[in-house]
């Protein structure tokens, strides 16, 4: 007896959703279910968790004031929630256009600013950046014109800045501190960056003073771990070779030989520091 045309196409799409069923949502995740158990896989499968938390997630090594621990490698800036939270992973979502403070929020270029100063502090070397003012905030300026955009300058504002002004005059004008609330871009001024005499190339690294994309970045570049290898050695009592080679150990090299760049994993560094007597 022939089925009517409706139940039969019923009943295959039912076959259908049973077959796709059984292998989607049974074979396919008990298959890799399986295969995250396999030896050297497991670790990973399980979330690379170690005694210190996981090394694929970073953290903060900062006492109960946000210090950082000297005896310890700093990890980078992180802008997840208050700083690696998992269930806050994002960025700033500020580019680089962002140069000017707000009263909720320091701009991009001074949170740079601010960070590289005390990466300098912290590390005993020139923290210093372009577009920086020596107090750690952005070197910005809102230069009024007479006819707009144009013409002599009648008017200049240090927009960072409440207090004394990073310098006294721009082309011919005294420079004024802001005022708190007020918009010089919206007033008509120019928004003007000051590259200062800092060096070309920082000292302190780009990843030092800026947040990754997921904000749970576990490693740092080479030239940060660098950086940071003299204090290591002094707070530790150790010599900067010994430092230097437990970096090498905790570097990972680009995948697959080319891709991205070189990472040093600062919590398994953090682990093997503890490690030596």
């Amino acid at each position: 007896m022939r089925l009517p045309s409706w139940l039969s196409q019923h009943l295959a799409a039912l076959r259908a959703l049973l077959v796709l069923t059984v292998l989607l949502g049974l074979a396919y995740p008990l298959a890799f279910v399986a295969l995250g158990r396999l030896p050297g896989l497991s670790g990973k499968a399980d979330g690379s968790l170690v005694a210190n938390g996981s090394t694929l997630i970073g953290q903060a090594f900062t006492d109960a004031d946000g210090n950082p621990v000297t005896r310890y490698f700093q990890s980078r800036p992180s802008a997840a929630g208050d700083g690696y939270d998992p269930t806050s992973t994002s960025a700033s979502n500020l580019g680089p256009n962002s140069v000017v403070d707000t009263a909720d929020s320091p701009s991009l270029l001074t949170q740079v600013c601010a960070r590289s100063l005390a990466v300098g502090k912290l590390e005993g070397v020139d923290g210093r950046r372009p577009f920086c003012t020596t107090d750690g905030v952005g070197a910005v300026l809102a230069v009024f014109h007479r006819d707009g955009f144009t013409g002599p300058v009648t008017r200049v504002v240090s927009v960072n800045q409440t207090g004394t002004p990073f310098i006294a005059t721009y082309d011919g004008v005294t420079v004024g501190p802001a005022r708190n609330g007020e918009d010089y871009q919206a007033l008509g001024g120019v928004i003007t960056p000051v590259r200062g005499d800092a060096p070309v190339d920082p000292v302190v690294p780009a990843d030092a003073v800026t947040a990754s994309a997921s904000g749970l970045d576990p490693d740092i570049s080479p030239a940060y771990a660098a950086l940071q290898v003299p204090r290591i050695a002094r707070e530790r009592g150790l010599s900067e070779d010994a430092v230097r080679a437990l970096v090498k150990e905790n570097t990972d090299d680009r995948a697959l030989g080319f891709l991205g760049e070189p990472g040093v994993n600062v919590l398994t560094l953090n682990i093997a520091l503890d490690r030596q007597k």
